[in-house]
């Protein structure tokens, strides 16, 4: 389990070194968006000796690499599988079957390396056919380990003027936030809330973080290494949360029906498994 992961430019040496110190529990160099086409190979190069050069035993590593549909992505992933990354994120991810196509490149690469398997997390909701493609089945995969939802690429292909007002997403992008929730759990996969652009602004990040856990995301990504100490702290586990859970263990435990009663309110089987998910959660830190 993780809580954060950090987007840091693959081509910036200085970002991906203050990224180090910042708790994130997964760092993706990105060699999409914040790469100009004219600097993509040089962040293949740096984002490789970074992975070369990392500290495994502080975070996991993870590379964004460019969509399926564009001339980068077998030049990114040439230059980084050697280097072994924990996992490759895949953007603007369009149906189950882009999950497949990036299994099958990754592969060649690792049986020439010897690598063992490589994890995935695909951004499903960057395009209107990502989004309708959440209600299908075939998301089931083993590579597979979370599914992102993500605003702004979306923002401008349905041609949205605004994403966020008042506090929350409006209506279509509250659509895509929900669809990926409830995909990623049909998928045993982790539901990971998108990136907040306003790194100033923690009391909004906050209110995000605490609405999307509430809702059942596990995690949030970042823009900013400002960004991941709130984000850990709004999806740890709280001390009442942990109380609660134990309490419930044990009731259930000792209940010859399965049935069970705390603070007036009736306990069955979906509240252990809530209560064993917390524990769980709370004793792992939330790193795997």
């Amino acid at each position: 389990m993780f809580k954060s992961l950090l987007f840091v430019p693959g081509d910036s040496e200085r970002k991906i070194e203050k990224a180090a110190a910042s708790g994130a529990d997964i760092l993706i160099y990105d060699l999409e968006d914040s790469v100009v086409p004219d600097r993509k190979a040089e962040a293949r190069q740096i984002t490789r000796a970074a992975l070369k050069n990392a500290d495994r035993s502080i975070c996991k590593y993870y590379v964004r690499v460019n969509s399926l549909d564009t001339e980068w992505i077998r030049e990114d992933l040439a230059a980084v599988v050697p280097a072994r990354p924990d996992g490759i994120v895949l953007p603007k991810c369009n149906s189950a079957d882009d999950i497949k196509s990036l299994d099958a490149l990754i592969s060649s690469h690792e049986t020439e390396e010897a690598i063992s398997r490589t994890k995935i997390i695909a951004i499903v909701t960057e395009t209107p056919q990502g989004v309708l493609a959440l209600t299908n089945p075939g998301w089931v995969q083993p590579r597979l380990a979370g599914m992102m939802w993500g605003a702004e690429d979306l923002s401008a292909e349905i041609g949205a003027t605004v994403n966020y007002d008042n506090g929350d997403y409006t209506e279509p992008f509250r659509l895509a936030r929900n669809l990926c929730l409830i995909a990623a759990r049909a998928a045993g996969v982790v539901p990971i809330d998108t990136v907040f652009a306003d790194f100033r602004d923690e009391a909004g990040l906050t209110s995000l973080c605490q609405k999307a856990r509430r809702d059942g995301f596990e995690a949030k990504a970042a823009i900013h290494p400002a960004q991941v100490k709130p984000i850990n702290d709004a999806f740890q586990a709280t001390p009442e949360e942990i109380e609660w859970a134990k309490k419930v263990i044990t009731l259930l435990r000792e209940s010859d029906s399965g049935v069970a009663s705390l603070d007036g309110k009736m306990l069955d089987m979906p509240h252990l498994r809530i209560a064993q998910k917390i524990l769980a959660k709370a004793e792992s830190g939330g790193k795997s």
